[in-house]
């Protein structure tokens, strides 16, 4: 409703600019006054115009008001102040659009199906993005920092598809990185495991796994503790012993990266049972792939070669014969030229002198993929089945039929702030290659770190020290073996939730009430990492996750809970409401227009407003890549229900037409949380 009505009078105001002054705007100003009393819309353009057409703004906004004339959906229009210009709206027509909107909603809006066999039809021309998230290495379970990422993308992926977007969601794996090398010099060198008995744990791990349930059984756990400790090990000798450690680590890198060879098969093996156990871990929040894109395919069918010649035959590479980076291929980077013209050294190495790629070099041709701009593709092969479709891994070699992926028109990256040098210089190459419009439609979707307070680590078990008790927050750390697993975490928010949630259900058998305390640990854990904006470190702590107070999952979880209380208790249901009420104020528009009007009907009318917001907030969220916007608006959608509830009395109401007035109330409420919370993956339980 919000968003109809902003653009509508963005449009009137357009007209009247150009037939008084002859001027056309890109943009019109049009803001969401702070209190109510200012009207419900309001823009200070008056202010932007008095230099052009020399006039105080108080002036202009007076002719503005005068040449706006009858707008639909708006009661009237005033000067304000020294030239904003406040829109009221005519209340009935406006509780009117948003219960028609909640009405096309159901009562808990299902996330929009994935993209996968059940793909759309040819022809479809919606924007298709391209949302890559997760993309943890996998060489050891998941961690709480992960987490966030996973959370930040499948979010993401909500919103756009709430906004009529096909989406691919890819979790690119990194199966010859480092890390995973780390694992591999762990396996072979620190537990002298060959390969036969590598093959033969992971069996053995996922046997018992299966059979317990327990995830310390798990394989990823195992290597949780063995990465640990070869990153220890590394360090631990004489120097004469860590340099050759060092060189084993990469030796062992390169004969991974080569394949072929009994090395690269550990890595295979070992990566791939982490991947799998990293996707049963993002699914117990609701988070699912379409497409895993892996590092060794990229090696293997060299993208690299065919991005390689695309990017010297667009001058964007050359070869450095003299300083630092002689017998490099180096990348000029923007403001990279001297005063006098020469290259500066600090230009982007993409090939070393040795002839290896570096990261940013293999990042190019993945993107390049990305956009369908590379000539080359992947072979695909099924592996995770989801209830609704299947993701797809790539190969060397692969099915014949399978879904397309890549040939995106928008690309959205889902990494930590600290690749944003790299991720900007991926962007610079393809402008520099004269792809302007993909590098205008490439984000960077960048969030900070995940730590945890003093308590939160005392609780996990962990000593902090007596310094480290006042500080805000204590970085974790997977390499030193500090840090919180992922499946561990989740676990201790059921339990404590299961805790309570035993003591209140009294009457609900086992299975109902760990479904309940499921949902609420799940919300408490999503809604914690998305209510701050990425940009932010995240302090996380259990008990002011889960606290029913505050700004909180818990907390909007129980305004739903409370909602449906009030249907149960009244034997109705909302879509039954919201047809009475429309039906009520058709015929009766002057009298709901004076329940709407009246000095206690303020927050009736203020909560209307907010569930009205509802595609406003959307469109913020989408246009700024931040999801926090809309986590904001439930907690205030749920608080200003919250403080409805306690003021009206909805079932005893006497007067037929306000009733069903407070019954649509209560109804908008719920239909537009239902939705706003799908779309940030938290479920709404049937009682808490």
């Amino acid at each position: 409703m919000y968003l109809e009505l902003k653009k509508r009078l963005e449009t009137r105001l357009r007209e009247v600019l150009k037939s008084s002054y002859g001027l056309e705007l890109e943009t019109i100003p049009v803001e969401i006054p702070p209190e109510l009393e200012f009207g419900e819309l309001a823009t200070p353009v008056a202010f932007e115009l008095a230099r052009t057409l020399r006039k105080a703004p108080k002036v202009i906004a007076q002719e503005i008001v005068a040449a706006l004339g009858p707008l639909r959906g708006f009661d009237s229009f005033e000067l304000a102040g020294a030239g904003y210009i406040n829109a009221r709206l005519e209340r009935v027509a406006a509780t009117r659009a948003v219960a028609q909107s909640s009405l096309s909603l159901v009562a808990e809006a299902k996330p929009v199906a994935p993209m996968g066999e059940d793909d759309d039809p040819p022809g479809d021309e919606r924007a298709h993005a391209l949302v890559e998230h997760t993309s943890i290495n996998p060489n050891k379970a998941a961690h709480i920092g992960h987490l966030r990422n996973a959370i930040l993308g499948d979010t993401f992926v909500r919103l756009l598809r709430a906004a009529g977007q096909k989406v691919d969601v890819q979790n690119y794996i990194d199966n010859t990185g480092v890390q995973v090398a780390d694992v591999v010099v762990g396996f072979l060198h620190l537990e002298g495991k060959p390969l036969a008995e590598v093959r033969a744990l992971v069996e053995e791990r996922a046997r018992a796994f299966k059979a317990s349930g327990k995830f310390a059984d798990a394989m990823d756990y195992y290597c949780w503790d063995l990465y640990a400790r070869t990153s220890q090990w590394y360090a631990s000798g004489t120097d004469a012993e860590n340099e050759e450690r060092k060189k084993l680590r990469y030796d062992t890198l390169h004969a991974i990266e080569h394949g072929g060879n009994e090395t690269a098969e550990v890595a295979e093996l070992i990566s791939t049972a982490v991947l799998r156990r990293h996707l049963e871990t993002m699914l117990r929040l609701g988070i699912e792939y379409d497409f895993l894109p892996r590092e060794s395919e990229i090696l293997h069918l060299r993208f690299w070669e065919s991005a390689f010649e695309l990017l010297k035959q667009t001058g964007v590479l050359y070869f450095e014969t003299e300083g630092k980076n002689k017998g490099c291929w180096v990348m000029t980077r923007p403001g990279a030229e001297t005063k006098d013209g020469e290259t500066d050294e600090d230009a982007k190495v993409i090939v070393r002198s040795n002839g290896t790629v570096t990261y940013v070099g293999k990042d190019i041709a993945y993107h390049l993929w990305k956009f369908g701009l590379l000539g080359r593709d992947f072979g695909y092969k099924p592996f995770f089945r989801y209830p609704g479709h299947t993701c797809w891994i790539s190969c060397m070699e692969g099915e014949a039929e399978h879904p397309h992926f890549g040939g995106a028109s928008a690309i959205y990256n889902v990494i930590d702030s600290r690749q944003s040098d790299p991720q900007a210089n991926v962007i610079q190459a393809l402008r520099g290659m004269g792809h302007a419009a993909q590098a205008d439609h490439y984000t960077h979707f960048s969030y900070e770190m995940v730590a945890l307070t003093p308590r939160c680590a005392e609780e996990l078990g962990y000593e902090v020290a007596e310094e480290d008790r006042g500080r805000p927050y204590i970085e974790v750390s997977g390499r030193k073996g500090f840090g919180v697993k992922a499946d561990d975490l989740i676990d201790k928010l059921i339990a404590a939730t299961l805790e309570e949630v035993n003591k209140r259900q009294t009457g609900r058998d086992d299975a109902e009430r760990r479904k309940i305390a499921g949902q609420i640990a799940i919300g408490a854990l999503r809604y914690f990492m998305l209510k701050v904006t990425r940009n932010s470190v995240i302090a996380f702590d259990f008990k002011d996750a889960l606290s029913f107070e505050g700004e909180t999952g818990p907390y909007i979880q129980y305004a739903v809970v409370r909602a449906r209380n009030i249907f149960r208790k009244a034997g109705t249901t909302e879509r039954a409401v919201l047809e009475e009420f429309q039906t009520l104020a058709s015929k009766h528009g002057d009298e709901i227009e004076v329940f709407l009007r009246a000095p206690d009907a303020t927050d009736i009318w203020a909560l209307w407003l907010r569930a009205g917001r509802r595609t406003l907030v959307l469109e913020q969220c989408l246009a700024t890549s931040e999801p926090a916007y809309l986590a904001k608006h439930a907690f205030q959608l749920a608080q200003e229900f919250n403080n409805f509830y306690h003021r009206h009395h909805i079932l005893t109401e006497e007067d037929a037409a306000r009733k069903t007035l407070l019954l649509a109330t209560a109804a908008v409420t719920l239909r537009e949380l239902g939705t706003v919370l799908s779309w940030l993956g938290i479920e709404s339980p049937e009682a808490m």
